[in-house]
């Protein structure tokens, strides 16, 4: 190997190393982080963690693979931004479940504005959980927003009276995840000290009391510290991601749907809070597919707003060291 091969593969295995590292600030459910990064020569490999799957509220990995999804894009737009194009192939060993994704490095690339937009929204995106405020979303920043998300996936922004449907099944998803006790242990682990060091949720990102809004977020079973204030989502705009299909193929799209939204919403300074509970059960999943007739399966709930200034204050959560998620060791069969 001649020098400027191996000048070449440094870069090449920099970059990647450098993409994976920026992918762990995707968002994931109950910052579960459900993901491991695998470098090899001139790729980078995503598979899923099952280990971190929510095994009571996720059984199927529904939504383990919409937040690895997430972290795929987010590995994208940090190659795109860095001036790589790179090869994307989805589910590409049929022997392999686990393998969710393969990203091969092409060429170098000119790198485009949005790429470098989207990438410095990274480090700042984040879940405000507290109700926006009553300043209305303009039309153009949703529109801008929906664009993103459709280029990878399927969005649907819900009518007043589609969001009123959307109330009725969000609290009876909350019923019935509050008389469940496994329901309500798991999220116990995930919001308390029980949960992996740099996992999890903690109380400073939860709200310090349940919101008086048409829409109920998801009940965790015990306050945080996040004061919500007293605003009431009057202004919220819903949407509902979906796919072709209900099934691992799809749902990682949606997630890279997921984060291509919440990333183009964060640069034009709007707040999105992803509502998966309503999804986790069959019977509300079910409503939601009726909303959407015709257009597919139902695979997350996303609130959109401008986030609420007042009280101040919000924080982001803990992510695993990156030697833990992402892997460098890894040699191809020879």
């Amino acid at each position: 190997m001649n020098h400027a091969t191996t000048t070449v593969d440094r870069a090449t295995g920099d970059a990647l190393t450098a993409a994976a590292a920026v992918a762990v600030s995707a968002p994931s459910i109950l910052n579960t982080q459900p993901w491991r990064w695998r470098i090899a020569p001139g790729r980078l490999d995503l598979l899923a963690e099952r280990a971190r799957r929510l095994t009571v509220t996720d059984p199927q990995g529904r939504m383990l693979v919409i937040s690895c999804g997430a972290a795929l894009h987010h590995a994208r737009i940090a190659l795109a931004a860095a001036g790589w194009s790179v090869h994307v192939a989805r589910f590409p060993d049929a022997g392999q479940p686990d393998l969710l994704a393969t990203l091969t490095m092409t060429g170098r690339t000119a790198v485009e504005a949005v790429a470098t937009r989207l990438a410095r929204a990274i480090p700042v995106r984040h879940t405000d959980r507290r109700p926006v405020s009553d300043r209305s979303l303009p039309a153009a920043a949703m529109d801008t927003i929906a664009r993103a998300a459709r280029a990878e996936g399927g969005l649907h922004i819900l009518t007043t009276d589609q969001v009123l449907d959307l109330a009725a099944a969000a609290r009876r998803a909350a019923e019935l995840q509050a008389n469940d006790p496994q329901v309500g242990a798991e999220l116990a682990y995930w919001t308390g000290p029980s949960a992996p060091t740099g996992t999890g949720l903690p109380a400073e990102v939860l709200p310090d009391q349940p919101a008086q809004t048409t829409v109920p977020g998801r009940d965790f079973g015990r306050p945080g510290t996040l004061h919500i204030g007293t605003g009431h989502d009057r202004a919220a705009v819903y949407a509902l991601l979906f796919g072709d299909a209900d099934q691992p193929a799809s749902w990682l799209r949606t997630g890279e749907a997921l984060s291509a939204a919440w990333l183009t919403a964060t640069s034009l300074g709007v707040s999105v809070v992803p509502l998966s509970d309503v999804v986790e059960i069959d019977h509300t999943r079910q409503t939601l597919r009726r909303l959407i007739a015709g257009l597919g399966h139902p695979h997350l709930v996303l609130r959109l707003g401008i986030a609420d200034t007042e009280p101040a204050g919000h924080s982001h959560t803990a992510r695993l060291p990156i030697p833990s998620v992402v892997d460098t060791s890894f040699e191809p069969p020879a």
